[in-house]
């Protein structure tokens, strides 16, 4: 059931009725393992000090002039041309706002704070200002997704034509509550000609980014707090029972009352997911849960239920599935605590670097590796770490009927084509020999311009890639073993190349990491008056190094770290601490259903982005995938900070803390369940 490949030296497996393996390896990196749940049977192939800032609140009074048409004074949600009327709402907000202070007062209280105490540290001081700014040379060690990548769209540019004040609308869509504008864009999907290769499945984003508010489906109520979420949910926040009724007697999901319950099992889980898990690492003990291996990525995830299991192991797993092949099985991921995307392997790269993922897995995820020359398992091969393992469960692993046998044949063929071994005990050896001793350059090896860590809207391609041997570059080595890699500077980055804020690198990541340990320890633990049991899903909407989420790693939360396309590319970093994330374009929706985060984090994003595209439309993308009462952290110039307070309070949002240092300015803001009334025109 599962199937490990290795780019490394491998000894044939015992069974002559697998796959006969050579015995030179080209690479570290790809185990084919073989797991039967039946016999029980495995094979794998080859700085700065805290200081207390002056800081003054943001007021309507004093607040800068803002750009782009923003108000810079309280607007009511809907459009109005009344004097009185604009002072009415104006004097409601002001009201709604005494309360929300008087709410922050009471709990800061409660928490034996100092009311009047500002957090310890907000921004960096003077000896640390470069980490307000950015150093990007397309030429330099830090190019950006948008140069490297062969992007098929033209870059956006922002207008000045935002409203002064808001008149919010519904969505009339028909994806109503589970709308994802980039993947529910109905009008493109009809033109495709094709959906042969789930094109329909695949990202075709509207012209222009939408502003309606996705409604709450009825019934809606908080979730349910972690470690708890993992086995049940609330029904009516995913009210889908398509899975329960094709999926129940496999254990993925039933319904329990008002509750959606989670086994733990699935089509390969028979004995659960944790017995899966174990039997995985006991069948290939270098595997090593939690130490060797921390980064996965699930293909075809289902609801998810390894990625939650594995949070015992301390892995963190990145599992993906296209949206409505199995109804919302990522949503019923998210909604228990799981992280997961909506994707679908089909005619584009998926939106990570080469090289960063440590395990890849597979489960009945009914993806035909095998054909159109394995452009699919090719791709994995670009993801997958010198040294990691692909872990495949299927049938035709372990079933002998003649379809399984021809699908078997064919990826023995494949894979040792591609130099991955199908392996008993995994030897250290990386060079390329095996792709040079190759009788037939089938798959061929890619081009020399051809890119690997180029993904953002880039074609599938046909070709393997070298493995590196230059002990510079990302993936030459493996990382070090879990928790080390979270603090350690990755081996690749080089004390005569500058870092991302123009320190040399080592100390550019240094100097980030104490940042973010310091800002969270000292301003987001107490300073805020944040809930942080009931924070489980965490995104980090431009990461960088990702020091954020390496700060809150004693947490039980996990942080989806985006590295915006215009940003450099530091997401090869964020891998090698253990951590994830992946490239997005904030003018666009992000692969993810409504309401499933519960805090955001925008550090300099949002000054950024507008550049580029409409600052709304972005506030409206946040809306959308925040949850009621989720929690929104913007750190940001003083301008920005006003234009995003104007929008959020708009949408009813409550302004918990805003204020300003010099130039700089952070809000801290919490989403409602507001809705509106209007349901916009459909056209």
């Amino acid at each position: 059931m599962a199937f490990g490949h290795t780019r490394l030296d491998a000894r044939r497996p015992p069974q002559p009725s697998y796959c006969t393996c050579s015995t030179t390896a080209a690479v570290v990196a790809l185990c084919l393992v073989a797991v039967w749940m039946t016999s029980s049977m495995l094979v794998t192939p080859a700085e700065f000090s805290p200081f207390q800032p002056k800081v003054r609140p943001l007021a309507p009074h004093d607040s800068p002039p803002v750009t782009g048409g923003l108000t810079n004074a309280p607007v009511s949600a809907e459009e109005t041309t009344d004097d009185d009327q604009q002072q009415n709402v104006r004097e409601q907000v002001k009201h709604r706002d005494e309360q929300s202070a008087s709410e922050l007062k009471k709990k800061l209280d409660e928490n034996k704070q100092v009311p009047d105490e500002k957090p310890s540290e907000v921004f960096p001081d003077g000896s640390q200002a470069e980490l307000l700014n950015e150093t990007t040379t397309e030429r330099g060690p830090w190019p950006t997704q948008a140069a490297q990548s062969n992007k098929d769209t033209m870059e956006q540019t922002a207008t000045s034509s935002a409203p002064v004040s808001y008149s919010w609308k519904l969505c009339n869509v028909d994806a109503r509550a589970d709308y994802i504008p980039c993947l529910d864009n109905l009008e493109a999907i009809k033109k495709l000609h094709s959906t042969k290769h789930y094109e329909h499945r695949e990202r075709h984003c509207p012209e222009k980014p939408p502003t309606c508010l996705v409604p709450l489906p009825e019934g809606y109520r908080n979730p349910i707090r972690w470690p708890k979420s993992r086995d049940q949910i609330w029904y009516n926040n995913v009210p889908h029972t398509k899975l329960v009724e094709y999926k129940g007697h496999q254990n993925w999901v039933k319904v329990s009352g008002e509750y959606l319950a989670f086994p733990g099992g699935g089509t390969q889980f028979k004995h659960g997911a944790l017995h899966y898990i174990d039997f995985i690492e006991e069948a290939k003990k270098d595997i090593a849960w939690g130490k060797r291996s921390r980064v996965v990525l699930d293909v075809g995830c289902g609801v998810a239920s390894l990625g939650g299991y594995l949070f015992d192991r301390d892995v963190v797993t990145m599992s993906f599935a296209p949206k409505d092949e199995h109804e919302a099985q990522v949503q019923f991921a998210l909604e228990r605590g799981i992280p997961a995307i909506s994707a679908v392997m089909d005619t584009k790269r998926l939106p990570f670097p080469s090289r960063v993922f440590d395990v890849v897995h597979c489960a009945r995820c009914r993806v035909p590796w095998h054909i159109e020359g394995g452009k699919l398992l090719l791709e994995l091969d670009r993801m997958l770490r010198p040294g990691g393992y692909f872990v495949w469960s299927a049938t035709p692993v372990y079933q002998k009927l003649p379809e399984d046998v021809v699908i078997w044949e064919a990826m023995s063929a494949l894979t040792r084509s591609m130099c991955w071994k199908m392996v008993n005990k995994v030897k250290d050896r990386t060079d390329n020999s095996c792709y040079v001793a190759r009788s037939e350059a089938n798959p061929p090896l890619c081009g020399e311009y051809d890119d690997p860590d180029a993904a953002w809207n880039v074609s599938l391609r046909t070709c393997m890639h070298k493995l590196p041997v230059d002990p510079t570059i990302h993936g030459s080595k493996w990382p070090e073993l879990w928790p080390l890699r979270l603090e350690k500077p990755p081996y690749w980055l080089k004390s005569s190349e500058a870092g991302v804020y123009g320190k040399p690198a080592p100390d550019d990541f240094q100097a980030d990491y104490e940042h973010w340990k310091r800002v969270v320890s000292n301003s987001y633990m107490n300073g805020l008056g944040i809930d942080w049991p009931a924070v489980r899903n965490v995104m980090d909407m431009k990461a960088v190094y990702g020091g954020f989420a390496a700060a809150l790693h004693d947490l039980k939360v996990w942080v989806m770290n985006v590295i915006p396309i215009d940003s450099p590319d530091t997401l090869p970093v964020i891998y090698e601490r253990g951590l994830f994330g992946l490239y997005h374009d904030w003018c666009e929706s992000f692969s993810t259903y409504p309401r499933t985060y519960d805090l955001l984090h925008a550090n300099h994003l949002f000054s950024k982005v507008k550049k580029r595209c409409e600052l709304l439309s972005v506030i409206v993308e946040v809306d959308r995938v925040l949850r009621p009462e989720g929690q929104l952290i913007v750190r940001d110039n003083i301008e920005t900070i006003s234009e995003v307070e104007n929008v959020v309070k708009s949408l009813h949002w409550e302004v918990q803390m805003s204020y300003s240092q010099d130039k700089e300015g952070l809000l801290f803001v919490q989403k409602t369940s507001w809705r509106p009334n209007e349901v916009e025109t459909k056209l």
